[in-house]
C-alpha cells in the first residue's frame, strides 16, 4: 500500500502512512492524484521512457505525487550516469589499440542498460516504488 501524499510503501492493512501521516488508501499508485492527469503508475512508467529526458519532463510537471516524482528522479540520475558513461565509452573507443575493448565494454553496457530500462518501467506501472541500490536512496532524498 502507497501512500497517495508522499509514495511511501506501507504495510498491508496501515491506516496512515509511516512517514507523512496520510490517511492511506488501498492502491494510491493508480490514482490520478498527479498533476498530469495521468494515473500515478502510467505516469511512473513515462518517467523511464525516453530515460533522463521524460524523467526530467515529468520531475518538472508533477507537482504533487512522490510516487511519479520518486520515479523521475532515479530516472534522471540513472540514466543520467548511463548517457555519461555511454560518451565516455565512445570517446575511449576511437583509441587504436585498446579501442576494441572499449567497443566491447560499450556493447556488454547497452545491452545491461536496455534490460535495466524496461526492469524499471515494468515496476514502475505495477505501482512499486523499486529503489536501486545507492542511486534509490538518492532519488527518494531529493524528489
Amino acid at each position: 500500500m502507497f501512500c497517495p501524499k508522499c509514495g511511501t510503501e506501507n504495510a498491508e492493512g496501515s491506516k496512515f502512512c509511516q512517514t507523512c501521516g496520510s490517511v492511506v488508501t488501498p492502491e494510491p499508485a493508480k490514482s490520478t492524484d498527479t498533476s498530469t492527469g495521468l494515473e500515478a503508475n502510467v505516469a511512473g512508467l513515462l518517467c523511464y521512457a525516453v530515460g533522463w529526458i521524460t524523467g526530467l519532463v515529468m520531475i518538472l510537471l508533477e507537482k504533487k505525487n512522490g510516487f511519479v516524482r520518486f520515479h523521475a528522479m532515479q530516472s534522471i540520475i540513472t540514466f543520467g550516469a548511463i548517457t555519461f558513461l555511454f560518451i565516455v565509452l565512445g570517446i575511449l573507443d576511437g583509441l587504436d589499440i585498446v579501442g576494441r575493448l572499449f567497443w566491447a565494454l560499450s556493447m556488454v553496457a547497452w545491452i545491461l542498460a536496455v534490460v535495466l530500462w524496461i526492469v524499471l518501467m515494468i515496476k514502475a506501472y505495477q505501482g512499486e516504488r523499486y529503489k536501486l541500490p545507492v542511486v534509490g536512496d538518492w532519488a527518494e532524498k531529493h524528489s
